[in-house]
């Protein structure tokens, strides 16, 4: 199985340039570069990829796969969704991924540089609600619970255990959670606090993942969010909370994370599916098609072996059609959408 530590140890502290032979540098060629170009002397296709951690660990193990029997260069850059976006809409990258769908500012962002779009779903994924192994007190938590927590109003008031639970600790509760370019985090507000990229302040933020995972797994009163993946990557050093929506699964309580309650969307309302965006302006380029291709119809296999789940391949087989057809723009409206299905996505789009 591949690991998603392995997956991000080639980069460098930085986020943003990294060090890996995945990584985006400051030199990297023209993303839709062609063999032979006088102007840029670069190999056929090197592709330029940024955006967001989550969806990294699957475009870098898509990538390592593509590069064995093709002769392009496909250069990766983790900035975090919105990061991405920000490069992606300046014409500076091919493709961007993205843990949450496209804002409506982003796409007014790329619509004046004169950049359209397609939209690809490549897997599911959920939120993890993690907290330390000797956190033997909680083993399960509500949504409301975690909005009394984490909403912006909770800053400097919300601060110990047992004003969650009178029956939890009365000591400090340290959170951890993803970086406001993330849209994890983004997600995440949205679906919890109901306001997206709405939060407190006073929590250890990060836009890679393993520092929260580090953070979490060192501090017995911790707690924090991120990608499934990383979880279930570090499980032996982390404790997994089950949500509770109050409203889903007939009253069934709590549910924790995993393929099939995040593939059948029984983990609420933190399951959501995850995306590769294209750039129009580089997707016309044979290097691009062919390494989206790849990636529609040979990633499942590399979705799961990095910690993902597979979309059903009837949703790939749409979303492949989607990108031949340069269907442009996105299936959402007004950023994040909670508890929507890649069928309603590729169908309603």
């Amino acid at each position: 199985m591949r690991s998603v530590l392995g997956a991000l140890a080639g980069l460098c502290l930085s986020v943003v340039i990294g060090c890996s032979k995945h990584s985006a540098r400051p030199s990297d060629p023209p993303p839709g570069a062609s063999k032979g170009d006088p102007t840029s002397g670069e190999p056929m296709g090197a592709i330029s990829i940024d955006g967001s951690s989550t969806v990294f660990p699957i475009t870098e193990a898509v990538a390592e796969e593509f590069e064995k029997g093709s002769d392009v260069n496909v250069l990766i850059g983790v900035s975090g969704t919105g990061g991405g976006f920000k490069k992606f809409c300046k014409g500076e990258t091919a493709i961007s991924g993205a843990s949450r769908p496209v804002k409506e500012s982003e796409i007014r962002m790329c619509k004046q540089a004169g950049i359209e779009f397609t939209e690809l779903p490549v897997a599911y994924d959920g939120i993890a609600v993690v907290v330390h192994k000797q956190a033997t007190w909680i083993d399960s938590v509500t949504v409301d619970e975690l909005k009394t927590l984490w909403a912006p109003e909770a800053q400097g008031k919300v601060t110990k255990w047992n004003q969650i639970r009178s029956d939890w600790p009365d000591k400090e509760v340290h959170l951890f959670g993803p970086g406001v370019d993330s849209g994890t985090y983004d997600y995440f507000t949205q679906a919890i606090v109901g306001t997206e990229h709405a939060s407190r302040g006073d929590f250890t933020s990060s836009e890679d993942d393993n520092v929260l995972v580090q953070g979490v797994s060192t501090d017995p009163l911790a707690l924090g969010f991120f990608g499934f993946a990383y979880y279930a990557e570090n499980k032996s050093k982390l404790k997994l909370v089950g949500v509770d929506d109050g409203n889903q699964n007939n009253g069934a309580g709590a549910i924790a994370p995993d393929s099939t309650t995040i593939a059948d969307g029984t983990y609420q309302p933190l399951s959501r599916p995850i995306f590769i965006y294209v750039s129009s302006k580089y997707g016309d380029k044979k290097a691009v098609r062919e390494f989206i291709t790849y990636y529609l119809t040979k990633g499942a296999a590399l979705v799961k072996e990095t910690g993902y789940i597979p979309l059903p391949k009837k949703a790939y087989d749409l979303a492949l059609q989607r990108f031949e057809k340069g269907v442009r723009g996105s299936a959402f409206s007004g950023g994040s959408k909670v508890g929507v299905t890649v069928e309603q996505l590729l169908t309603g789009g």
